[in-house]
């Protein structure tokens, strides 16, 4: 029951890990230790990360400075489509691991499926191959539409792990949902925040109801949908703030107001390739 989460609880992947159920996003932050040190003393277990946001070797060291094993933080890193194909993966994979000085990480992601259908394939064969290895714990896919993880099924190899999308009131992405749900994927949203446009009646007369910042309403609108959301922030407060979802629950006709905001595709306010040929 969504009553019953925590900061700590955490949601089984299809592969039988667990992953913790609130991420810190750091996309873009060149500096990302004040985040990721405040969120770990305040209890996040979960940090996403990406090639393309050139932040690895930080993050890493900002992870081991902060005194919590590793073996507790859930690391997540992407592949972009710049160095998609089989041997440039398994380098990239190898490159992370050096750049965050770890042996493993917890769940590597095809950043997003724009490679064509060759190149897609050929990455996550090299993704299933380095979580034979053991250097990945699991892997998973972001910004795919149901058409592209098919291509994986009919190749005959396993389904990922996890579906990463742009996920918040405005953009529910419910095909792609539904068919995740269906496959027993993990969906995160990415941007659950909506980039802090929040000013919308619905949401704000629901902050004022519940007493919650209108961040936390979409945040904790993000986890009773059963999603993971990775809220983004460089500010170590709001860190902290993003975390205080779990003490209270939205009833089911306010969750139905937010529902109703959704606007599709037509909402989304990042890039959403899940359209990729």
């Amino acid at each position: 029951m969504t009553s019953t989460l925590s900061l700590r609880s955490t949601v089984k992947l299809l592969d039988g890990n667990a992953m913790p159920v609130l991420g810190l996003g750091v996309a873009l932050n060149e500096d990302p230790a004040p985040a990721v040190l405040a969120a770990l003393k305040h209890g996040y277990r979960q940090i996403d990360s990406a090639r393309h946001y050139k932040n690895e070797a930080p993050l890493g060291k900002a992870i081991r400075e902060s005194g919590v094993p590793r073996d507790q933080v859930f690391v997540t890193s992407k592949v972009f489509e710049s160095e998609h194909g089989y041997e440039a993966t398994l380098q990239a994979v190898q490159d992370s691991l050096h750049n965050f000085g770890f042996d493993y990480l917890d769940l590597f992601l095809i950043h997003s499926p724009r490679s064509g259908k060759a190149k897609r394939l050929e990455t996550y064969k090299a993704l299933l191959h380095a979580k034979k290895a053991g250097k990945l714990k699991s892997i998973g896919v972001s910004n795919y539409s149901p058409k592209h993880i098919e291509e994986i099924r009919e190749a005959g190899l396993e389904l990922p792990a996890v579906n990463q999308i742009e996920l918040h009131p405005f953009c529910q992405q419910q095909p792609i949902v539904d068919y995740c749900r269906a496959h027993n994927i993990a969906v995160q949203a990415f941007s659950p925040l909506v980039r802090g446009k929040l000013d919308d009646p619905a949401i704000t007369s629901t902050s004022t109801k519940y007493a919650k910042t209108p961040a936390q309403i979409v945040l904790r609108w993000s986890l009773q949908r059963g999603f993971v959301p990775l809220p983004k922030s460089a500010n170590s407060v709001r860190v902290v703030a993003n975390a205080q979802v779990f003490d209270f629950e939205i009833a089911q006709e306010d969750m139905e107001r937010l529902d109703a905001l959704d606007r599709g595709k037509a909402g989304a306010i990042t890039w959403n390739p899940v359209d990729a040929e």
